[in-house]
């Protein structure tokens, strides 16, 4: 119950009931909502400010999660550049030395990207440079794996063309050992058989008895099979591609054909005497891109070093040829 109060009325030497206005009491109704109004906006003010809400809780936990998951992201990107440097310092060191190859240059692995930004869309967040460095970081991670890929497959085919190549050159002596009678004469300067004349002879004659078999020191194709070179007599010509040519010389008879494909040790014909010849015997010979080279330097697939260590001096010596 309201407490009810009087005035004294001088005019009427009484007490009397004060009577409250209706404006004046909207008025203090007014000044007291205004007043709790203020009152409960800077209470939730400084509530917003110190106490978090569940959703801004939940929110706060979502947002330490993701900044974990970039951390674990950008540490296995460590992981992975680790890894790939490895296969990269192996590929310039190794595979690409081996094969003759250039290395490649560590600004060309970890090249950026030029031109327009490509990480403007995440631009404006609360971890917008996070996120940018982030993306950044497996961009060039990607690209690096890319170039690396891209080595690989080049020396692959460096191998392949490696492997081809030893195959086709002419490693092995043409007559096996078993069958020589003697190594009669080497590469350089010779006397003449029939001028007695000392000339260079640009082969190796290898003696051996008539019908005894020759066989291919290399890959390739059979080029020629005839007698229509003067003083080789009956002679097959082998391309090995590269620049490589073997030639057989004084055979008694062929066991290919011409355009045929033999391999190394194939069976391309037998020992004879035809042609400008004074004794049965291979004449053999080795061009490279057009020029005649010294055969004894390709000897390494089918020789011991002591026995190439024999058939080098014999082939030193200065002797009268066969051919």
């Amino acid at each position: 119950m309201a407490k009810v109060k009087y005035y004294y009325d001088s005019e009427t030497l009484s007490y009397r009931k004060i009577k409250r206005k209706k404006t004046t009491t909207i008025k203090y109704v007014s000044v007291f909502l205004t007043a709790a109004a203020l009152f409960g906006f800077l209470s939730f003010f400084i509530a917003s400010q110190y106490i978090e809400s569940p959703k801004e809780r939940q929110m706060a936990r979502e947002l330490q999660n993701m900044e974990l998951q970039f951390e674990l992201i950008n540490k296995r990107t460590d992981d992975a550049f680790a890894a790939l440097e490895n296969v990269e310092e192996r590929d310039n060191a190794i595979y690409r030395l081996y094969f003759e190859a250039n290395p490649i240059p560590t600004e060309q692995r970890r090249a950026g990207f030029g031109g327009i930004n490509r990480y403007k869309k995440f631009e404006g967040f609360d971890n917008s440079q996070l996120i940018s460095e982030s993306n950044k970081r497996l961009d060039i991670l990607e690209k690096a794996i890319v170039v690396q890929s891209k080595s690989l497959d080049e020396i692959a085919k460096l191998a392949e063309d490696k492997e081809k190549f030893l195959e086709a050159i002419p490693a092995i002596q043409p007559i096996n050992n078993v069958n020589l009678t003697r190594m009669a004469s080497g590469y350089g300067y010779r006397t003449d058989p029939f001028t007695k004349v000392r000339k260079f002879h640009f082969g190796m004659d290898f003696t051996a008895p008539r019908g005894t078999p020759i066989y291919a020191s290399g890959d390739g194709v059979i080029k020629r099979a005839d007698n229509r070179s003067t003083g080789y007599g009956n002679h097959i010509r082998i391309d090995h591609g590269y620049g490589y040519v073997s030639l057989y010389a004084h055979m008694y008879k062929y066991n290919v054909k011409v355009n045929q494909r033999v391999k190394r040790g194939d069976l391309i014909g037998f020992v004879g005497s035809t042609g400008r010849s004074e004794a049965p015997h291979l004449h053999y010979e080795v061009f490279k891109d057009g020029e005649r080279i010294n055969p004894i330097n390709f000897y390494y697939g089918n020789l011991s070093a002591e026995e190439y260590d024999i058939l080098l001096k014999k082939a030193s010596l200065e002797n009268q040829s066969l051919d």
